[in-house]
């Protein structure tokens, strides 16, 4: 998922955002020549994201700076765990060490939290994803944090596929017409998944022939029903006011899977360092 022309031109913005004209630090108190070699180290139980891209802020700034990735995102690091080894310019190293490990921090924060959801359904049959409730150009990036945890993506963007909501079938009239109408004018491989928040719209989404359905803020009972229903036939999402304490129970109702903003919007960055070696 990580396109590297789109990762170079956000490390750009956030180095000139973080530098400015300089960084006054090192200029005035760093000799030119200076060498350093610094680890960066996990400080906490974690799940890690995002690892290549704090290697990559430092090689974006200062080409001749050595870095050597030694943990693959995905992997859940101990305390003390040694991430990357960075050595070179100590004017390059100290003036990048914020903006690597502010990217680090929050997206292996994003890993760690999808990893904890990840576990409280081991065993169902549901499947964790994502929500478009992103930072603003951090998608790409915040995404495949949450890959990184176990969990996987809904739609990347609105060019993903169809998702008919409730204002769209207040507009078309009905969920049967909505339907029909898109499958009339997407791509055949295009998804048209459909918003349904009562019994009787999930009916007539199945008899539209629907490729997924989303149960909205139903309450357990009904997802139940809905998963009888259905019988297999087509995938199941729950969705709406899912929290951690209510994500075991939906997903023991047999539903495919279940959307989620809060394991990106609400995940606390974790405890990484870049300590001298």
């Amino acid at each position: 998922m990580l396109d590297l022309f789109t990762v170079n031109r956000l490390i750009d913005l956030w180095l000139a955002e973080d530098i400015g004209h300089g960084d006054l630090t090192v200029l005035s108190m760093i000799e030119a020549d200076a060498r350093a070699t610094f680890h960066m180290n996990a400080r906490q139980d974690l799940s890690l994201a995002g690892i290549h891209v704090a290697a990559a802020c430092f090689r974006r700034y200062d080409p001749d700076v050595k870095v050597e990735v030694t943990a693959t995102d995905g992997d859940r690091c101990k305390p003390k765990t040694v991430l990357l080894k960075v050595s070179g310019s100590a004017r390059s190293l100290l003036t990048v060490e914020r903006t690597a490990l502010n990217i680090a921090q929050h997206l292996s924060g994003i890993a760690t939290e999808t990893a904890r959801w990840m576990d409280e359904i081991k065993g169902t049959k549901a499947q964790l994803i994502d929500t478009r409730k992103t930072t603003p150009g951090l998608r790409m990036l915040e995404k495949h944090a949450v890959v990184c945890g176990g969990g996987a993506n809904h739609r990347l963007g609105l060019d993903g596929g169809v998702m008919i909501k409730d204002n769209h079938i207040a507009v078309a009239g009905s969920i049967t017409k909505a339907v029909e109408r898109a499958r009339s004018r997407v791509p055949g491989l295009i998804k048209i998944e459909v918003e349904c928040d009562r019994l009787d719209q999930v009916r007539e989404a199945v008899a539209a022939k629907a490729d997924i359905i989303m149960l909205d803020n139903m309450k357990l009972d009904d997802m139940r029903e809905a998963v009888k229903f259905v019988g297999g036939k087509i995938p199941l999402e729950a969705s709406g006011g899912v929290r951690f304490d209510t994500v075991r129970p939906i997903a023991e109702t047999g539903v495919d899977y279940i959307s989620t903003s809060k394991t990106i919007q609400a995940a606390p960055a974790v405890d990484i360092g870049l300590d001298d070696a």
